[in-house]
């Protein structure tokens, strides 16, 4: 019914899709890092309270991100995850650190204090989604590794892939562009996250407050997008030949987008989608309604990213030790068998996303507002007492 080539694009279109969803969910990540800017500790609570309802979306897309490229993509899961592992430990740690912080930093008895674990979900705001976009970017600029596929079967603990320095991934933060990423994916979830408190909070202080700051990253985070764009655009990049042969090609992110029309259309859609949920702080008086502006225009963007990364003939994953040890979408699959059998099942997709949109709204029915988090202190404060 479908051809192995088929099985093979479609799975990269959906692993596109949950990247995409990914970096919009984490606008949790980019709103935790809006809590130190206010003083006033019923204003820090609402901000708490606001990103707490969602943080398990995020972690259940990245787990889920994760598994189907494991499912889908073996290789690279195995040269990633198994060579660049200081790069996921400290992505993990983040994120412990916001489960932890959730849970007990309105704990009786917490000798670290509030503040403290308040401190940890900033780091899990800016950490996290810098590592993940300092991860996608080696798509682009490559990474130390070498893949022999002939030790399957040499030994009874065969290894396919191994890593060609003792840094294990962050050695990548050498290369400029993956700096500019990681922080441009850090302002952009940071922009998200300020636009989702805005319609989310019902408190006109704070949200003039965040609106003021969502303006003011907005402007870095233009900035830092035209510098990584203009270098992703001119960057050489990695063609890969019927034969399966890898070569160096100048420009080849930007004759990928222009070879495909429809990756062009979705990157600049996306674009202007972001730009408009900008527009709308600057401009717009609804502003707790930008989020449905620029969290489509997010994954739209970041679909195209992973899009020209992995099709037009290109290796999404390059080898800097050997260029033929480069990963591409045909090279690093699973089975046949595996990626139809896969297919059907993701034919459920339609309907999680589904349950996703109507939990989003029974959540956020009601908006967070100072006199709910002055019953909670109470409350707390009875508990204590008694």
């Amino acid at each position: 019914m479908f051809t192995y080539e088929f099985l093979q694009n479609y799975w990269w279109v959906i692993i596109s899709l949950l990247g995409g969803l990914l970096v919009f969910l984490m606008f949790v990540q980019g709103g935790n890092s809006f809590i130190f800017f206010t003083k006033d500790e019923e204003e820090r609570q609402m901000i708490v309270n606001s990103t707490g309802r969602k943080w398990e979306l995020t972690f259940t897309t990245l787990v889920t991100f994760g598994g189907a490229f494991f499912a889908s993509f073996p290789l690279f899961y195995s040269t990633s995850f198994g060579g660049a592992y200081w790069v996921w430990i400290l992505l993990l740690v983040t994120f412990v650190f916001q489960a932890v912080s959730y849970e007990f930093q309105t704990k009786l008895g917490n000798l670290l204090g509030r503040n403290t674990f308040r401190a940890f979900l900033l780091i899990n705001g800016c950490l996290g989604p810098f590592i993940v976009g300092a991860a996608v970017s080696t798509f682009f600029t490559g990474s130390d590794f070498i893949v022999n596929k002939d030790a399957v079967g040499a030994s009874l603990a065969p290894t396919i892939s191994v890593w060609g320095n003792g840094w294990h991934g962050l050695e990548a933060l050498a290369n400029p562009f993956t700096i500019v990423f990681g922080i441009t994916v850090m302002f952009l979830t940071q922009i998200l996250g300020g636009m989702y408190m805005q319609g989310n909070i019902d408190d006109e202080a704070l949200r003039s407050r965040l609106g003021r700051a969502v303006r003011w990253i907005s402007a870095l985070f233009l900035v830092s997008f035209l510098g990584c764009m203009t270098l992703l655009l001119t960057m050489p990049g990695y063609a890969v030949d019927a034969s399966g042969a890898v070569s160096v090609e100048k420009c080849k992110y930007l004759h990928n987008y222009i070879q495909m029309p429809p990756v062009m259309i979705l990157f600049l859609l996306g674009v202007i989608l972001v730009l408009a949920g900008i527009g709308l702080q600057f401009f717009g008086r609804r502003r707790g309604r930008s989020i449905w502006f620029s969290g489509p225009g997010t994954v739209l963007f970041v679909m195209s990213l992973f899009m020209v990364a992995g099709f037009n003939g290109t290796a999404y994953y390059p080898s800097c030790s050997d260029i033929q040890s480069s990963l591409t979408v045909s090279n690093s699959c699973s089975s046949e068998f595996t990626l139809k059998t896969m297919a059907w099942v993701s034919l459920a997709i339609p309907f999680v996303l589904a349950y996703i949109a109507c939990a989003w709204r029974a959540i956020d029915r009601r908006r967070i507002t100072r006199r709910e988090m002055e019953t909670v202190s109470y409350t707390h404060l009875r508990a204590h007492e008694t």
